[in-house]
């Protein structure tokens, strides 16, 4: 396929994690796989200076952390067509550069050198902001073996557009041959308060759930194979997918501002997400280039 799976690499624990979930999402998908690893430059594009030998020195460096996270991806999956790219620039600018042609790009959740606080601060958000395609958030220790399957991912969704996002959840949960949770949470409304409340909120919930049913109605019939449970739940919506995170293999949202969502909540359950989820996360931007 034309669209391969990249993952940034640094050496750290986490990107070596990040290689292997990139080696077996690829093996999924059928997907080529692309390693990058980026060598930052200095603020305000001030020129690096270097001492003799040194430049050939940040190239060794890079090229032994590419081979590093190409041999866990090869001994992970040595099926999968590997590649790998020695880059110089700005990290955020040099993946979202290569999300433009990407299925999904795939980091760690924390790292060295030139993705250091990739998930903890404004590069990690950049990235998932500004990324064409959805951006896979990997947690784990190690990379040495496989993290356990349940067999479930979840997928969160609003009131409005989430199109992208269920698209990619159906299509994750058929490659995984697992079943799909689709998750809507919503926060007790402050005006209901009185002995009418109890039906109002039934009222509310129904409504909800049948709206969720319509939305992914058309991709049921697409992916006839995946098993799908509806789950609607009275909470905040970040916490209610935190909450999530502890039962499945996978959590995805949308980056964006839906219809009903306003900008700072969709922020509020993507930050929430990516610090404090316990499994990988995939955000997914409104029209993925895939």
């Amino acid at each position: 396929m034309s669209h391969p799976i990249i993952v940034g690499a640094d050496g750290s624990v986490p990107s070596e994690v990040a290689a292997a979930w990139a080696a077996e999402d690829a093996a999924r998908h059928g997907r080529d796989l692309e390693i990058v690893h980026v060598v930052e430059r200095w603020p305000f594009d001030v020129p690096l200076t270097l001492a003799p030998g040194e430049a050939g020195s940040l190239s060794r460096v890079g090229s032994e952390v590419l081979a590093g996270a190409e041999r866990i991806a090869r001994g992970r999956r040595p099926e999968v067509p590997v590649s790998a790219e020695l880059v110089s620039g700005r990290t955020v600018r040099a993946l979202t550069d290569r999300s433009e042609r990407a299925f999904e790009l795939v980091v760690g959740h924390r790292g060295l050198g030139g993705f250091a606080g990739l998930v903890l601060g404004s590069v990690g958000l950049g990235v998932v902001r500004h990324a064409a395609c959805p951006v896979v958030v990997v947690r784990g220790e190690s990379a040495a073996e496989p993290a356990g399957e349940r067999g479930e991912i979840a997928v969160g969704v609003g009131l409005g557009d989430d199109s992208a996002a269920l698209e990619y959840a159906f299509r994750a949960a058929d490659a995984r041959h697992a079943r799909l949770r689709v998750v809507h949470a919503w926060p007790f409304p402050e005006a209901l308060d009185g002995p009418g409340a109890g039906a109002d909120l039934q009222r509310i919930e129904e409504r909800a759930r049948w709206r969720v049913i319509e939305a992914h109605a058309p991709l049921r019939k697409r992916f006839p194979g995946v098993e799908v449970a509806e789950d609607i739940v009275q909470d905040n919506p970040a916490a209610a997918l935190v909450a999530v995170s502890r039962d499945v293999d996978l959590v995805i949202a949308g980056s964006h501002a839906r219809e009903g969502l306003t900008v700072p909540r969709a922020r509020a359950v993507t930050h929430a997400l990516i610090h404090h989820a316990h499994c990988p996360v995939a955000i997914v931007p409104d029209r993925p280039d895939a």
